[in-house]
C-alpha cells in the first residue's frame, strides 16, 4: 500500500512539474506569436489545438469515451467562460503590454485567491500559516509589479497588462476550485475535450462571422500543443497531489520562463522582482504548511 501510495505522489509531482514547463513556455511563444497575429487569434487556435489534444488523449486512455453528466457539463461550461475565454484571453492580451516575469509571477499569485474564495465560498478555515502566506504573497506581488525601488517610493505599480494578468489569475483561481471540488473523477482528456471545444467553437463563430479568420503562423501551433500536453499533465497531478503542493511545485514554472525570456527576448529581471519571486516561494511554502 505504501508502495502505491509513494507512486501515485511521485507520478503526480512529475506531472506538475512537467506542466510548469509548458507553463514557463507559454508567454514566450504568445509573444513571438503576436509578431504576425493578435490575442484572440492566438487563443483560438490555442484553445483549438489543446482540444485535440484532450481527444487524443480520451481516446488512448479512456476508450474514447466523451460521456458526461449534466451536471459535470454545467461545471466544464464554466470552465470553458470562466477558465478560457475570459482568463486564458485576458492573459495572452496582457503578454502584449507586460513583461514575460510579471505575467507569470503575478499568474503564480493565484493561491491567494484560493484560499480566499476557499474560505468564502467552501468555508475553509484559515490557520496563521494562512494568513501570514496571504500577506507575504500580496507583498511579493507588489515587489513584482512595481520592479524599482523608485516606483515603489513612488506607489507605481505595475501596468494595463499586470491587472490584466491579475484579472487572468482570479478567473483560474475559481476554476480550479470548481475542477478540484467537482471533476476528479473525470478523465483529463474528457475535461480538456469540453472545456476547450465549447471554448474554441465559440470563438470560431465569432472570427467566422467577423472574416478575421487566419491562417495559424508556427508559433500558434506550438503553444497550443505544448499547453495541451501541460494541461492534461496538470490535471492529472491535481488529481495525485494536495492542492497546495500543486502551487508549491509550480514555482518552478517563473525560473524557467525568466530565463527563455532572457535567452530568446532578451528581457531582464531586476533586483526587487527577484526579492519578490523569493518571497513567493516563501509565501507559498507557508501557505502549505497546513497540510503538511
Amino acid at each position: 500500500m505504501n508502495s502505491l501510495l509513494l507512486d501515485k505522489k511521485t507520478l503526480g509531482v512529475l506531472c506538475v512539474l512537467f506542466a510548469s514547463v509548458a507553463w514557463a513556455f507559454e508567454p514566450i511563444l504568445a509573444k513571438l506569436a503576436y509578431l504576425s497575429s493578435d490575442a484572440l487569434s492566438t487563443t483560438f487556435f490555442r484553445s483549438l489545438m489543446i482540444f485535440f489534444s484532450g481527444l487524443l488523449y480520451l481516446m488512448l486512455t479512456n476508450n474514447g469515451n466523451i460521456k458526461i453528466t449534466q451536471s459535470d457539463l454545467s461545471v466544464l461550461v464554466y470552465l470553458a467562460f470562466a477558465g478560457t475565454l475570459f482568463a486564458d484571453f485576458i492573459y495572452l492580451c496582457a503578454l502584449s503590454q507586460t513583461s514575460v516575469i510579471n505575467a507569470i509571477l503575478i499568474g503564480h499569485l493565484q493561491p491567494i485567491f484560493i484560499v480566499l474564495f476557499g474560505y468564502h465560498l467552501l468555508k475553509d478555515h484559515l490557520t496563521q500559516y494562512d494568513y501570514l502566506g496571504l500577506l507575504v504573497m500580496i507583498v511579493a506581488g507588489l515587489l513584482v509589479t512595481a520592479k524599482t525601488v523608485d516606483n515603489l517610493l513612488s506607489f507605481q505599480f505595475g501596468t494595463l497588462g499586470d491587472l490584466f494578468a491579475l484579472l487572468a489569475t482570479i478567473g483560474w483561481a475559481t476554476t480550479t476550485i470548481a475542477m478540484s471540488k467537482f471533476l476528479k473523477h473525470l478523465n483529463s482528456g474528457v475535461i480538456a475535450f469540453y472545456r476547450f471545444g465549447i471554448a474554441a467553437s465559440l470563438i470560431f463563430i465569432y472570427l467566422f462571422i467577423t472574416a478575421a479568420l487566419t491562417i495559424p503562423n508556427i508559433y500558434q501551433i506550438l503553444l497550443g500543443l505544448i499547453m495541451g500536453i501541460g494541461i492534461i499533465l496538470y490535471y492529472e497531478g491535481l488529481k495525485r497531489i494536495k492542492s497546495a503542493q500543486v502551487g508549491a511545485l509550480e514555482l518552478s514554472s517563473p525560473v524557467f520562463a525568466a530565463f527563455l525570456a532572457f535567452f530568446i527576448l532578451g528581457e531582464t529581471t531586476t533586483l526587487l522582482q527577484f526579492f519578490g519571486f523569493i518571497l513567493l516561494i516563501f509565501g507559498v511554502l507557508t501557505l502549505s504548511r497546513k497540510e503538511t
